[in-house]
C-alpha cells in the first residue's frame, strides 16, 4: 500500500492517512534518518560548523512532521487503535533519540566544532544553533560510560510508556463519569444554555435528561450555578477522584515510578534532581530560585487569599447557613459574591462573546498590531469536519502561515487547550518556509437554539493559545530547532499571556463584543465590569496556582525515594497554600497531565513566571496605547520573531529598554500594598 506519510506533502494529507499508516511510516522514517545521521558521524571531512552542526539540524524534517501529525490526533482525535499505536511508537521514538545522543563518533565531531566556535565568526543564531546542539548531547549522556548509556536508554524507553499510559488514564476517567439527571429540580440554578448543552448530551447517548460530565463546559457551570450541594459535591468529587479510583486506571503507582525514573535519570548524569536538570536550562536556572520565586509570591498573596476565603465563608453562612465552605461551595459562592457585588456573571456577558465573532475579534487585534490577515480556506485537509483552517498573508498579500483551530470537546480529545505546529518555519535552500500552526481546545459547544457562546474566561483561553500561535506564525529563523515557540520554556508562555490582556481593554472589546442577536455593541458598564472585576479573588487565584507549582517542585526537586503515598505526600506538598478542608478520596496529582504527561515537569511556575514578563510587558503598551505600532513592531521584532535565537532576558530586554518588575504584576493583581 502507498503510503501518504512517506511521500512528499506540503500541507498534512489528513483525508489520506489511515492509522495502519503510521506505524509503518514512522519505523522506515527513524531508519532513514539514522542513514541520515551516520553519514554526518562517518564523513571522512575535518568537522566544520555546515557538514556537521547545519547538517545534523537538517536530518529527520520528515519524521519530525509525521510525528507531530500523530501526536497531536492522539491528543485531539484520539481512539484504542491510535493509543496502541502510541505505546509502540513512544519507546522507537525515544531509542532513536538516544541512538542520535549517545552516539560516540558524531559526538566528537558535534563536539570539535563546538571547541572552535570562537574561531568560526558565527552570527548569534549559529552561534545558539551550536550551543544548544552541543549542551543536547552533553546533558543527555553523551559523555557516559557504555553501561550507563545503556541504563540511560532503559530509562527514556519506560518513561515514555508511563507518561503516555497517564495521559490515556486520566482521558479514560474522564470519559467513564456521567452523572444523569432526569428531575429538572436538580437544575435549579443553571443558566438555560448550560441545561440545552446537559440535554443534548444525553440525547447523543440514547438518554432521557439530562447529562453533566467532566468535560470543563459542562463541569464549570454546573459548579457555578447548580444549587443543588449534594450534587455539587459528587460532581466536584468525581471531577477530584480522577485516576485515584481502584480501578485500572488508577495513577498512583505510575506517578511514583515516573518521578522514580527522573530522579534516577538526572543523577545519572551528574545533577542532583530532575529539577535541577530541567532548570539548568531555563530563564530561572535553579530550584531555590524557583522556589524563592513562588515562596515570594506566596508571601504577598496568602493574606490576601485568606481574607477572601474568610469573607466568602462568612457570604455562605449568611446566605445558607453553611458553618464550613467546602471544595464544591467554592465557586458556586464566589459566583454569587461576585454578580452581588459587580452585578456581572457570564450569563450577561456570553451573548456578547458567540465564538465566530470572538474568532474575527482576535484576528482584527493581530491585524492592528502585526498587520496580519486571515482567510478562511476550505481547500486543506484536516483531521476532523469541526476543524477549521485559514490562510494568514502580511499586509503585502505574502503567505505568513496557515493556520488551523479545533474548538469543541469530543470524547477522542484530552481536556484543556493548548497550540501545536505541523510544520515549523525554517529558511530552507534559500526560502522562507511558512509554518502550519494550530490550536485545540474545549469551548462551550452551539446548541440547538443559540451559537457557541462563550464564557469570559473562554474568551481570554482563546486568545491565550492565539499568543502562542502567533510566535508560531511570527517566527522568522534560519533554523527550524531554534524557531517560533523552541524557547525556554519559562518563556514561552509571554507571547500567551500578554494577549489576554487585549481582553480587558475597551479599545479592544470594541472590535468584537457585540451581541449575537441584536448586533448591540457590549456596553460601557460592562467593560468597567470587566476590568474592576478581574482581580477578584486574585489571592486565592493566586494562591490555586502557586500550589500547582510548588506541588510539582516537591515531586521533582529532591529524592522521591522515600515517597510511600502519592496523597499524603500531596497534602505536605500543599500545607502552605491549603484553604479549604482535604477531601481523602481526590487527589490532584494522579491527573495532573501538565507534569505528568506534558512537558512541564519543574516548569509549572513558567506561568507565573511569565505573567510577571507579561504584565511589565503590558504596561509598555498601555503606556504608549494599546494597539501602538511601534511598541508592536518591537514586540514581534524582539519576541515572536526571534524564537530562541538569543538569550530570552536579553531579547525581553532589546523589546522593553530593561528587565521585568514584578511589581508590575502586583499592581495589575491588587496585591500590591501602598
Amino acid at each position: 500500500m502507498t503510503n501518504p506519510l512517506l511521500e512528499p506533502f506540503n500541507t498534512a494529507p489528513f483525508s489520506k492517512i489511515k492509522t495502519a499508516h503510521f506505524l509503518p511510516a514512522i519505523q522506515q522514517l527513524i531508519s532513514e534518518t539514522k542513514k541520515d545521521i551516520e553519514a554526518i558521524a562517518q564523513n571522512e571531512a575535518a568537522p566544520t560548523f555546515q557538514n556537521t552542526t547545519e547538517a545534523l539540524e537538517a536530518t529527520g524534517e520528515q519524521l519530525d512532521r509525521v510525528t507531530s501529525i500523530f501526536f497531536n490526533l492522539n491528543s485531539a482525535e484520539t481512539n484504542e487503535e491510535i493509543q496502541k499505536i502510541a505505546q509502540e511508537v513512544s519507546p522507537l521514538l525515544s531509542e532513536f533519540k538516544n541512538d542520535l545522543l549517545l552516539n560516540e563518533a558524531l559526538f566528537e565531531r558535534v563536539k570539535l566544532v563546538f571547541q572552535q566556535k570562537d574561531e568560526l565568526s558565527l552570527n548569534a543564531e549559529q552561534h545558539m544553533l551550536l550551543e544548544k546542539q552541543y549542551k543536547g548531547f552533553a546533558r543527555n549522556g553523551a559523555n557516559l560510560s557504555e553501561e550507563k548509556k545503556q541504563q540511560l536508554r532503559k530509562i527514556d524507553s519506560e518513561l515514555s510508556k508511563l507518561t503516555l499510559k497517564f495521559g490515556e488514564n486520566v482521558l479514560a476517567e474522564t470519559n467513564a463519569y456521567e452523572m444523569h439527571l432526569t428531575n429538572e429540580n436538580d437544575l435549579a440554578g443553571l443558566p438555560e444554555g448550560a441545561k440545552e448543552a446537559a440535554a443534548m448530551t444525553a440525547k447523543e447517548k440514547g438518554k432521557e435528561g439530562w447529562i453533566i460530565t467532566l468535560h470543563y463546559p459542562s463541569y464549570i457551570p454546573f459548579m457555578k450555578y447548580a444549587e443543588n450541594r449534594e450534587l455539587r459535591k459528587e460532581l466536584s468529587l468525581a471531577f477530584g477522584a480522577k485516576a485515584f479510583q481502584d480501578n485500572a486506571y488508577n495513577n498512583e503507582a505510575t506517578i511514583l515510578k515516573i518521578v522514580a525514573l527522573r530522579q534516577e535519570r538526572a543523577q545519572l548524569l551528574g545533577y542532583r534532581s530532575h529539577a535541577h536538570f530541567v532548570l539548568e536550562e531555563r530563564m530561572a536556572e535553579s530550584p531555590k530560585k524557583v522556589n524563592d520565586f513562588l515562596n515570594e509570591l506566596l508571601e504577598k498573596a496568602k493574606p490576601a487569599a485568606k481574607s477572601e476565603f474568610d469573607e466568602l465563608q462568612e457570604y455562605a453562612k449568611k446566605l445558607d447557613g453553611i458553618d464550613q465552605l467546602q471544595k464544591w461551595d467554592s465557586a458556586y459562592y464566589a459566583e454569587k459574591l461576585k454578580q452581588e457585588r459587580f452585578n456581572l456573571d457570564d450569563e450577561k456577558l456570553k451573548p456578547y462573546f458567540p465564538l465566530h465573532q470572538v474568532i474575527d475579534g482576535v484576528f482584527t487585534v493581530a491585524e492592528k498590531l502585526y498587520g496580519l490577515h486571515f482567510k478562511e480556506v476550505t481547500n486543506i485537509d484536516t483531521y476532523h469536519p469541526e476543524v477549521k483552517t485559514y490562510e494568514v498573508s502580511d499586509t503585502e498579500g505574502a503567505l505568513v502561515a496557515l493556520f488551523y483551530a479545533d474548538f469543541h470537546p469530543r470524547p477522542g480529545k484530552r481536556g484543556g487547550a493548548w497550540m501545536t505546529s505541523y510544520k515549523p518555519q525554517q529558511i530552507k535552500e534559500g526560502k522562507n518556509d511558512r509554518p502550519h500552526v494550530s490550536i485545540v481546545c474545549n469551548f462551550t459547544k452551539p446548541t440547538e437554539s443559540k451559537p457557541s457562546l462563550l464564557t469570559f474566561n473562554e474568551v481570554t483561553t482563546l486568545f491565550h493559545e492565539f499568543g502562542h500561535a502567533l510566535h508560531g506564525m511570527l517566527a522568522n529563523t534560519t533554523y527550524a530547532g531554534l524557531s517560533g515557540t523552541n524557547v525556554y520554556w519559562d518563556f514561552v508562555e509571554l507571547p500567551s499571556q500578554v494577549l489576554e490582556n487585549w481582553c480587558y481593554e475597551k479599545e479592544s472589546l470594541n472590535l468584537f463584543a457585540k451581541h449575537y442577536e441584536t448586533g448591540e455593541l457590549i456596553p460601557m458598564e460592562y467593560v468597567e465590569k470587566i476590568k474592576e472585576s478581574a482581580s477578584f479573588h486574585e489571592g486565592m487565584q493566586t494562591l490555586r496556582q502557586l500550589s500547582f507549582g510548588l506541588l510539582d517542585m516537591a515531586w521533582h526537586d529532591g529524592d522521591p525515594s522515600g515517597i510511600q503515598d502519592v496523597k499524603t505526600f500531596e497534602n505536605k506538598a500543599f500545607e502552605s497554600t491549603q484553604l479549604f478542608p482535604d477531601t481523602p478520596e481526590t487527589c490532584m496529582s494522579t491527573s495532573f497531565s501538565h507534569i505528568f504527561q506534558g512537558g512541564y515537569s519543574a516548569g509549572y511556575y513558567s506561568y507565573k513566571w511569565a505573567e510577571v514578563l507579561d504584565a511589565d510587558a503590558f504596561e509598555y503598551f498601555k503606556q504608549e496605547g494599546i494597539f501602538n505600532k511601534k511598541v508592536a513592531h518591537k514586540f514581534k521584532e524582539f519576541v515572536l520573531s526571534q524564537g530562541g535565537t538569543q538569550d530570552p532576558m536579553e531579547l525581553y530586554k532589546k523589546f522593553r529598554g530593561k528587565e521585568p518588575n514584578p511589581e508590575a504584576l502586583l499592581r495589575r493583581a491588587g496585591l500590591l500594598q501602598n
